[in-house]
Order: structure tokens, then sequence, then C-alpha cells
């Protein structure tokens, strides 16, 4: 007898039910932690057919462990997500691959969470991102993905929120074992109250090195925006680098020599490179209720960085519903930190009372405000004011890594009326406003 061959159109039918099962199974497990025996020995068979490891189908297997034990798989992750072009056929071990990220990253469970488990899910979350197309971490800096940022972001607080983390923290193993994240911070911010010893000793060390790490990223951001204009009315330094040399050889190009073929030089011109940098102030005035804590931290280091530029005298403000003046410890954003007190209500009006005596010079204040508005609706009059006044007021809902942040409608409206809309987003938007300022 001979064997009937398999058509094109009966192969890819065979795979497009391979992957079915194989994606029913990944949707079973996120919604249920119960095996469905059938969905899972088929999926046993196509892994096996595949000739991948079964350990490819264990929710309990790290993708770390994972690629540890077979190397080979650590490029088959790395793009899988992306719009790339894949080999003919190779549509159910795509399937298979990407059933593991997705399981082993959305499929959280539930009760307490050792340090270890919350360490190895976030190893897990840096496959998944390598699996997108970018590093562990560069999701979330990622335009067009906030959305999905703000999914993972939501994930690891819930993870953070179910350990115990004063027990983790009180022992200096497990909290090496712990890396900082901005849900990771949130907790610490509101708990700092309550630790003490080595505890507290470690909430601090995680919190500066979080601190010291987005310093570094904002910092480069910093750098890379706009960083003012030439000044003309600055004489060019006469010395070797600001030389213009295509200028000097066009100016000269009538002392040129065609019998000796020479251009004779007798006058150098140079490039001018100063730049104006008129003395301007900056005042933050930060909402630090919990609604608002990646605004904050973010805002918190960014004023720090530009309280560092010549000329440039930066006043910080946090609020909820007393005001606080922070501007001694604003060149320290750990120290900022420390002394802020997450949650309670919120009363704008106390921090423009403090806030607005600093204005000495409007037409050379820029006055940063970050909140989600869902405050006293008589502020309004005082944004009015101070923007006729001649200050660059810049409203913030959100400066963040992964979302956008819920803001009063009706502030919005007024505010977007007003000229000046709120801003939302990434930080990077922040910074392009505040260096176009001081430009």
């Amino acid at each position: 007898m001979t064997e009937t061959p398999v058509t094109a159109p009966e192969a890819q039918s065979a795979d497009q039910t391979k992957r079915q099962v194989l994606y029913w199974r990944l949707l079973s497990r996120l919604f249920s932690p119960d095996e469905q025996p059938s969905l899972e020995n088929a999926s046993v068979g196509i892994v096996g057919e595949l000739g991948l490891p079964p350990a490819l189908l264990d929710p309990g297997v790290s993708v770390d462990n994972l690629v540890q034990r077979f190397p080979e798989l650590a490029a088959q992750f790395e793009g899988l997500m992306t719009e790339q072009e894949h080999e003919e056929g190779d549509e159910v071990r795509r399937a298979a691959l990407v059933s593991k990220l997705l399981l082993n990253v959305f499929a959280t469970g539930s009760g307490n969470v050792s340090a270890s488990q919350l360490q190895s899910w976030k190893q897990d979350a840096g496959w998944f991102e390598r699996g997108m197309g970018c590093e562990p971490g560069g999701l979330r800096h990622r335009v067009g993905d906030e959305e999905l940022a703000k999914v993972l972001a939501g994930l690891e607080g819930d993870l953070v929120k179910r350990m115990r983390l004063r027990e983790v923290l009180a022992d200096p193993a497990l909290a090496k074992q712990l890396t900082p994240s901005m849900s990771l911070i949130e907790q610490l911010l509101h708990d700092k109250s309550n630790l003490s010893g080595v505890a507290l000793a470690n909430a601090k060390a995680l919190i500066r090195r979080f601190v010291d790490e987005v310093a570094e990223v904002l910092r480069t951001q910093v750098e890379k925006a706009s960083a003012g204009v030439i000044d003309r009315s600055v004489p060019p330094k006469r010395v070797y680098r600001n030389l213009d040399i295509e200028r000097t050889i066009w100016k000269n190009l009538t002392n040129w020599s065609p019998d000796d073929r020479r251009l004779y030089v007798d006058r150098l011109f140079y490039k001018q490179t100063a730049r104006r940098t008129t003395p301007a102030r900056v005042i933050v005035v930060v909402d630090q209720s919990g609604s608002m804590v990646d605004a904050m931290v973010n805002c918190t280091i960014l004023a720090s960085i530009f309280a560092g530029l010549p000329k440039v005298d930066v006043h910080l403000v946090a609020y909820d519903t007393r005001a606080l003046d922070l501007t001694p410890w604003v060149s320290d954003p750990f120290e900022v930190l420390l002394r802020t007190t997450l949650g309670g209500g919120t009363d704008g009006t106390v921090a423009m009372a403090l806030a607005r005596p600093k204005i000495a010079d409007p037409r050379n204040t820029a006055m940063v405000w970050i909140s989600d508005f869902y405050d006293n609706r008589s502020l309004i009059t005082d944004f009015e004011a101070i923007h006729r006044s001649g200050v660059k007021f810049i409203p913030v809902g959100s400066v963040n890594s992964s979302g956008s942040q819920s803001v009063d409608p009706w502030y919005r409206q007024k505010l977007k009326a007003m000229g000046t809309p709120v801003l939302s987003g990434h930080v990077r938007k922040l910074v392009f406003e505040l260096k176009n300022f001081l430009a």
C-alpha cells in the first residue's frame, strides 16, 4: 500500500489545529490554575513533535531556567513577537514559544509572593520584552507600547503588594534578591514610617539605587534635548577649536596665487559658540497623594537634574492637604522622597499659597504643576492669573513610564481653553518643555 501524500492545504489545516490547541491551553491556564487533561496531553504531543522540551509547558519553570538548560532556545525567544519574516511552517513552534512567555508573565496566581518569586517574574518579564524586540525594561520607554507597559507595571505592583515586604527587608539575604522598581518604591515610601533598623536601612538602599538608575536615564534625556540658541552678541573665542575653516577659506579666496598655487590667509574667522544662559526660575509643585507616586518620583529626580544646570534656580513644593517646601533638598531626590508622606487628601490651594510668593520675575519663571487635578475648583482662578502674568505654566497629569494618569475632565478642558493643555505620557515631554523654556 502506498502512502497518500499530504497536500499543502491539509498541512496548513493540521498546523492551524495544533496552534489552536496550544492557544486554547494557554487561555485555560490563564483563567484557571486547574489543568485540562485533554488540552495538556495534546500540547505535550505537539511540543514533542517539534523537538521542544516538555518543560516549555510547565509554568513553574522560569524562562531563565529553561534557557539555561536549553541554550539554543535563547535566540528563538529574541524578537519572537515582532513583525518580521519567519520561516514557512514555523507557526506552530512560534505558538508554543509565545504561549510560554505569555503564561509565565500573565498567570501570576494568588496568595503570598516571596522575594525569589518576584525576582523570577521580573526575569520572565524581561524575556517577554526581548520577545517584543526591546531590552528588559525598555518597553516602558517605547512609544506606542504605553498600554502594555502599564499592564506589566500593574502585574508587578500586585506581586509586590502580595509580598510580606517587612519580613523580606528585615532579612539581608532576602532583601538582596529585590531589584528596585516603581511598584516596589511606592510600597517602600508608603511603609517607611513602619520600618526600623535593618529593614529601614535595606529600604533606603533600594530607594537610593532606584533614584540613581532613573536619574542616569533622565540626565541622558536632558543632555540630548535642545541646549539653547547661539548668542550672536558674544564675540567668538579666538581659539583653534572654534576655527571656522570653510568660512576662512571662502573669505580669503581673493588671495589665491595661481603662480605658486597657494592660498594666502590674512584673516581668520571663528565660530560663535556662546549660548544664552539667562538666569531662570523653575517652580515644581507635586501632588504627593497616593495616585501620583510615579509622577512624583520622576519629577523630584528631574528637578534635581535641572537644579544642577548653570543659572537655573529650582524650587520644589509637595502637597496633599498640607504643603511642604522641599527646596533645601532639591538637589538630592533621595532625601526629598524620604521627607514625603504618600496618601491622604488633596488641597492645591495650600501649595499655591506657598508657591506663588516664589514668583519674582514672571517672564523668567516656569511653574510645573503635577497633579491628577481632582482638586479645589477655585485653583483655576490662580492658574489663569499666573498664566496672564507671563509665567510659563505647565500643567502635568502624569510623567511616568507606563501609561496615562486619570485627570479631572473639568480641569483638562479648562486648562486646554487657557492655552496650557495638560501634559501626559512619558517624562521626555516635560524635559522638552523645560528645555525650550530655558533655551
